[in-house]
C-alpha cells in the first residue's frame, strides 16, 4: 500500500502546483509542441477519424495523449528521485513512451477489429459512386461522394480527391486509399477507378460496363457474407438452446432418480 499512498501524495502535490499555475502542463505542452509533433505517427489522424469521426479535435486529443504520458513520467521520475540511476532513468523513458503509444495502439487494434465492417461497406458504396460517375468525371464524382459516404471513408477520400485535384494524374491516389482500407478487392477496385477516370468517351461507357459487373459480384459477396453470419448466428442460438434444454432435462432426471433412491 505505500507505493500507493506514495503516488497519492505526488498527484496531489502535481495537482495543487498545476492548480496554482506553479506548474504550467499546457504552456509545456505549447512550447513543446514541435518536439512532440516528431512523435506523431503517420496514420495517427487517420486512425482518429476512423474511430471518432471528423467533428472530433485532433489537436486536444493529442495534447491528452501527450500530458498523461508525461504525467506518469513525472510520476515515476519523483519515485526515483531518492535511487537516481541510468536503469531507473531509462525505465522512465520507457514508461513515457509505452504510456504514449498506448492510445495509438487502441487505436489500431479498433480499425483492425473493424476491417470486416469495412469490407460489407466498400461495395454499397461502389454502388453509389458509381451511378455518380454516369453523371460526372471521376474525380468530381470522388468529390460528390464524400457526403453520403460512410463515416470510415471520409477521411481517405478527402485525402485521396485532394491529391488528385492538386494534379496528381497518377494511380498513386486510388492505390493510398486502397491500402488505407485493404480489404478485399480494394486494390482491383481502385485500379478499375484508376482506368475509368482517363481515357475517351467511347472507351469510358466499356470501363464503366466492367465497373459496374465487379460492384455487382462485390455486392452478392457481400449479401452471400452477411447471410451466412446470419445463418451462423441462428445456428449457435439454436445448438445453445438445445444444449440448455438437454442440460435441462438431464438436471430434472438426476433430481428425479435421487428423490427415488431417497425415498
Amino acid at each position: 500500500m505505500e507505493g500507493l499512498e506514495i503516488i497519492a501524495v505526488i498527484l496531489i502535490i502535481i495537482g495543487t502546483l498545476s492548480y496554482n499555475k506553479t506548474i504550467n502542463f499546457k504552456k509545456f505542452l505549447i512550447d513543446n509542441d514541435g518536439l512532440f509533433q516528431l512523435l506523431k505517427e503517420d496514420n495517427y489522424e487517420f486512425l482518429v477519424y476512423s474511430k471518432y469521426g471528423e467533428k472530433v479535435d485532433i489537436d486536444i486529443l493529442f495534447q491528452k495523449r501527450i500530458s498523461n504520458a508525461v504525467l506518469v513520467a513525472v510520476i515515476f521520475t519523483v519515485l526515483f528521485l531518492g535511487k537516481f540511476s541510468i536503469l531507473n532513468m531509462v525505465l522512465t523513458i520507457v514508461i513515457f513512451y509505452g504510456m504514449y503509444k498506448l492510445p495509438y495502439m487502441q487505436l489500431n487494434s479498433h480499425y483492425k477489429k473493424h476491417l470486416h465492417t469495412i469490407d460489407l461497406m466498400l461495395p454499397y458504396y461502389l454502388k453509389g459512386l458509381e451511378i455518380l460517375i454516369q453523371h460526372y468525371t471521376v474525380p468530381v464524382a470522388l468529390g460528390k461522394s464524400i457526403e453520403d459516404a460512410p463515416e470510415i471513408f471520409k477521411p481517405g477520400l478527402r485525402k485521396m480527391v485532394e491529391r488528385i485535384n492538386a494534379g496528381d494524374a497518377s494511380v498513386d491516389p486510388y492505390m493510398e486509399f486502397a491500402n488505407t482500407y485493404p480489404v478485399r478487392d480494394s486494390m482491383r477496385m481502385m485500379r478499375l477507378l484508376y482506368r475509368l477516370g482517363i481515357g475517351s468517351q467511347e472507351r469510358k461507357q466499356d470501363r464503366l460496363m466492367m465497373f459496374s459487373r465487379s460492384v455487382s459480384n462485390l455486392q452478392n459477396k457481400a449479401r452471400e457474407v452477411k447471410y451466412k453470419e446470419r445463418l451462423d448466428k441462428m445456428e449457435g442460438k439454436t445448438m445453445t438452446m438445445l444444449v440448455c434444454t438437454g442440460a435441462g432435462v438431464m438436471v430434472i432426471l438426476l433430481i428425479a432418480m435421487f428423490s427415488m433412491f431417497s425415498v
